[in-house]
């Protein structure tokens, strides 16, 4: 069985007195491959994310991720949690992959949302920003929708990690969960 490693981010902005977060529309086949069997999904909404290369750090490819697949740079604020699970590839050999992803909680420094380098829109189709307490029922994988909980409890707990007047936000949205 193969392994794989990933890192990803829960980038937060405060913006009109809220915390809002970086969402991507992860670009996908046209077709669902034949040995699926799972309903295609309308549109696909997910955090961004990526495979820890050879040599760096999973909170140091969470950061390079977020500024791939979002445009935006963003610094590290915590360690979120770990998502394990399985999944069957569905191009190549099809081979069962157990896969780890590592998420942090960063905080938004500078750039524009959803621009994107040419070189990574086959991967991602946009980048935009989603109010924090919406993603949490938004996001399209579980494992991500948890994420986004943890980063509100963060919030909650550390109103250091953003401006005051997102604090208060944060913890309403959390009540809401």
């Amino acid at each position: 069985m193969v392994r794989e490693f990933s890192a990803g981010g829960v980038v937060l902005r405060s913006m009109r007195g809220k915390p809002w977060v970086a969402v991507i529309e992860p670009r996908r086949d046209a077709a669902t491959s034949p040995t699926s069997k799972r309903k295609r999904i309308d549109s696909l909404l997910a955090l961004p994310k990526g495979l820890v290369d050879a040599g760096e750090q999973p909170e140091q490819a969470a950061v390079r991720e977020v500024q791939e697949e979002t445009g935006v740079t963003a610094s590290s604020i915590a360690k979120l949690t770990d998502t394990r699970y399985f999944y069957v590839r569905s191009w190549g050999d099809g081979e069962r992959v157990f896969k780890v992803v590592s998420f942090y909680l960063l905080r938004f420094e500078r750039g524009r949302i959803g621009a994107i380098a040419e070189s990574m829109r086959h991967e991602v189709v946009r980048a935009f920003w989603m109010p924090l307490s919406e993603a949490a029922e938004k996001l399209s994988y579980k494992g991500e929708r948890e994420a986004v909980k943890l980063a509100l409890e963060y919030l909650d707990a550390h109103p250091e990690a953003l401006p005051s007047s997102t604090t208060k936000s944060a913890r309403d949205a959390a009540q809401k969960l």
